[in-house]
């Protein structure tokens, strides 16, 4: 791959940077990378290792939260490094592989590495991870932060960058500062142009809509508005695919002139979602849930229209029920949606609610470890010998009576004895990538 010979960019800014990201790895076991939208942190870091010389005597792997992020960076990486994806830049996602032995770099979601703790407890495929979007603070990201910070110690040799875009990076820096040098932070401002932003509640821009269709109407005005500032494609952020659907099939009835439509979402098929980085002609208007939001960048944003919504899973510990309500966003995650336009030229910014509503948001997202149901956690714990929850080094505490709830939740299914102990069940159960009590329901029926 001339891995020697690896150029970077020189318009990212995380490109100035290499030498002393470089320098720090030789010093030091853990860097934390605060990169802004458009720095280029995840498609850079990972040559700036192999550059480094990882990637010989172990893999480097690269995780992202979601399986579109995965394989869309696998072959941007890829491309630039003139390889063909699926060989010295490999992809895992679930019920999808294409590693080969000559892969040096490997492109998973969070999910995958840790499934892969199961049989490689110490993770010595890996010479270096990148543990990519940080901040989305999932339940599979906050069990990696807490995994790693225990293995570090007995890996010496392995060498941990953690990204985010929004974390609190010095309480990061903290958590895996275990009293030696200081865990450094490296800041990359992002390449962006100025982003004006406007407050346009849905109520003001299509008041007399009917109820079912202001949020609808609100976005053509907005798309109208926008239109009249010049060409270049529109991003909009929707809570669900319902959502994408429906405002879909508004926009079409409009016979906008020279616009395309395109959907975006996790679920959607692989062909439909690589329709976003094809080459095109006129405008389009792309409709995404929060998967634009940080893990995925669509290419040719100008504008941006942002609804302030998005889908948040909540357990309920009374009605022992996983919700998914949909819910006003934080303040870190619209400034994220407002910087994914502005990269390409100044850009605009129309937010579907007031000034006022924005700032009385809370600054960023509950961790999903304080929202959800715990048995998932506590059983592969159980399964990995790690302990209980209530000793395991998490970045946020679970509180307690979720934890109890989670272990109720397993005897009840029989993955543990009344001691805490894992049944033949619960050894069943860890090894399924379900929840444990879809998990249950597939042991019985086998």
């Amino acid at each position: 791959m001339g891995i020697e010979d690896l150029k970077l960019p020189l318009e990212l800014p995380i490109s100035k940077h290499a030498r002393g990201i470089e320098t720090l790895l030789a010093s030091h076991q853990v860097i934390i990378v605060a990169g802004d939208t458009g720095s280029g942190k995840t498609t850079q870091l990972p040559k700036i290792l192999l550059r480094a010389g990882f990637g010989r005597k172990g893999m480097i792997g690269h995780t992202q939260p979601r399986r579109l992020a995965a394989m869309s960076v696998a072959n941007r990486i890829s491309e630039e490094l003139g390889i063909v994806p699926g060989t010295g830049v490999g992809v895992q996602v679930r019920f999808d592989q294409r590693v080969s032995e000559n892969t040096c770099l490997k492109l998973m979601t969070d999910g995958i590495l840790l499934a892969e703790i199961q049989h490689d407890r110490l993770l010595r495929r890996y010479q270096a991870i990148i543990l990519d979007e940080a901040h989305e603070r999932s339940l599979n990201i906050d069990f990696l932060l807490g995994y790693l910070k225990l293995i570090l110690p007995r890996r010496r040799d392995l060498k941990l960058i953690v990204t985010s875009a929004t974390l609190d990076v010095e309480r990061m820096a903290a958590f895996f500062d275990n009293g030696g040098n200081g865990t450094p932070i490296v800041r990359v401002e992002g390449r962006s142009f100025p982003v004006t932003i406007h407050y346009h509640p849905a109520e003001q821009l299509a008041g007399e809509a009917p109820e079912e269709e202001r949020q609808m109407a609100a976005i053509s005005e907005a798309i109208a508005r926008l239109s009249e500032q010049g060409g270049g494609d529109i991003l909009v952020f929707l809570s669900s695919e319902k959502e994408i659907r429906e405002t879909a099939a508004y926009l079409r009835k409009r016979s906008l002139p020279q616009t395309g439509i395109l959907p975006l979402y996790s679920r959607l098929r692989a062909a439909e979602q690589q329709r976003i980085f094809a080459s095109h002609q006129g405008r389009r208007i792309v409709l995404s849930t929060n998967v634009a939001e940080t893990s995925l960048t669509v290419p040719g944003i100008h504008f941006v229209i942002d609804t302030g919504q998005a889908r948040i899973s909540r357990y309920s510990l009374q009605r022992k029920l996983l919700r998914l309500p949909i819910e006003a966003i934080s303040r870190a995650s619209a400034d994220q949606r407002k910087g994914r336009c502005g990269r390409l030229a100044p850009g605009v910014c129309i937010r579907l609610y007031s000034e006022k509503d924005f700032l009385a948001r809370p600054e960023f997202t509950d961790p999903e470890i304080r929202r959800s149901n715990l048995a998932q956690v506590i059983l592969r714990m159980s399964s990995l010998g790690l302990g209980q929850p209530e000793d395991f080094p998490f970045l946020d505490a679970p509180q307690q009576k979720s934890i109890n709830d989670g272990r109720r939740l397993l005897r009840e299914l029989g993955a543990l004895s009344e001691a805490g102990k894992l049944t033949r069940i619960g050894r069943m159960l860890a090894q399924l990538p379900l929840e444990p009590g879809l998990g249950r329901m597939l042991v019985t029926a086998a």
